[in-house]
This record gives structure tokens, sequence and C-alpha cells, in this order.
């Protein structure tokens, strides 16, 4: 798998979605960010929500959750048409379980950590997921600056990966800019989900290829 870019929504005109989502189809995938006031002190949208962009949209949709109890939740989100579908490990209960349901029901499972979540203890669960999300700003609110102390990370995550081999992404999402994004590239990185370096730009679309060519480049 090469680069993928994943354009999230968080950072979009919620009054006019449909429209600036239409500026980024040349992005692999949306990233929708999901936050629940409690895993997270912000609030954002729910399945409805990602059942409606997704009929408005012919872009897979990649569901971030940020929220309680997503051994309960998560399932909801691919019924509402989400094809891949991340969770904290922080908040989950039965995290290998509910990575094969998620797989189970046909959408890629993916697992978060936040900046102070270790990597390590979870080593012997990357062959069950699709994606590693390795969080570079607290999750909660879009527009933060990125947390270089986790560089290192991303490059461990990455070491792991490789041990076990297989085809799981490594995802990071927070401060993703054209120069971020070189670092976390160069830490083994491939998938990269950016919001204000999108959506605050006048062209989205050229946006979304220059950071692609810049992780490219670094790749």
């Amino acid at each position: 798998m090469g680069i993928q870019i994943f354009p999230s929504i968080l950072s979009a005109d919620f009054a006019g979605l449909a429209t600036d989502v239409d500026r980024v189809r040349n992005a692999d995938w949306l990233h929708v960010d999901v936050m629940d006031n409690h895993f997270v002190p912000n609030l954002t949208l729910g399945a409805p929500v990602v059942e409606a962009l997704g009929k408005a949209t012919p872009m897979p949709l990649d569901c971030h959750l940020m929220i309680d109890d997503p051994d309960r939740w998560a399932p909801a989100y691919v019924d509402a048409g989400a094809q891949a579908v991340t969770f904290h490990v922080e908040a989950a209960t039965a995290p290998v379980r509910l990575a094969r349901e998620l797989r189970s029901m046909g959408a890629r499972a993916g697992m978060a950590l936040r900046p102070a979540t270790p990597v390590e203890p979870y080593a012997d669960l990357l062959p069950e997921l699709d994606m590693l999300l390795v969080m570079t700003v607290e999750p909660g609110f879009g527009g933060q600056e990125f947390l270089d102390v986790c560089l290192p990370k991303i490059r461990r995550a990455r070491e792991l990966l490789d041990k076990h081999g297989g085809d799981v992404w490594l995802q990071v999402d927070g401060g993703i800019t054209t120069e971020t994004i070189e670092r976390c590239a160069e830490a083994g990185a491939d998938a990269f989900v950016a919001g204000s370096a999108v959506f605050g730009s006048d062209d989205p679309a050229a946006a979304v290829d220059e950071l692609r060519k810049r992780a490219t480049a670094a790749l």
C-alpha cells in the first residue's frame, strides 16, 4: 500500500458538508471524527450523520470513535455505512473481540492510541487489526499543533508492524501539515489524517495532492 490521505471533515463547513466533501474527491478516504463529550471534552456527530454522508459521496468513510463504550456502539457505524471504524484501546473493554466483530461485518478495524499510551503492550493485538492509529495530538479538537514527542512511538509502531507482517496501515492524526507529514512518513506512517491543512486551504484538492507528494517523497 502506498501513501493514503484522509481529509478530516471536522475542519469542513458543516453547513455545506456535501459541497466541501466533493472538493476532496482526489483523497483516498474521508475521516469522520465521532466524539461523545465523555471520552473527550467535545461533542460532534453520530451514526445518522455518517449514514447521510455515505449517501452524499462515493468516497469510503473512516470513522474515528472518540467515545466511551465502543464495544457497544462501534458496530452501529458499520451499519451506518462506514468502511473502516477505529476505536480507542483506552476505552474498549475487549479490543480483540471488537476488532473481530468489525471485521466480520465487512469493515476495516482500527485501534487508536492517545499520545501517552505506549504501543508495546498491544503488540500481540496488531495481527487482529487492519489499521493502527497513533494520535499526534490529544484527541478532542481540531487545529492543534503536532506533538513531536510522538515521532519515536510512530517508529516503534512501524517496527512492530513490520515484525508481525501483514497489511496493517499505520495512521497518524493531529497537526498534520506539509511539514509534519514528511517527518511522520520518515518515521514509518503511511496513512495521514489532515483537517485544517486541507479544508483550511483555498484549494482543498491541491492541498491533498501536495500532502501526498510530500509524504511520498519522504517515504
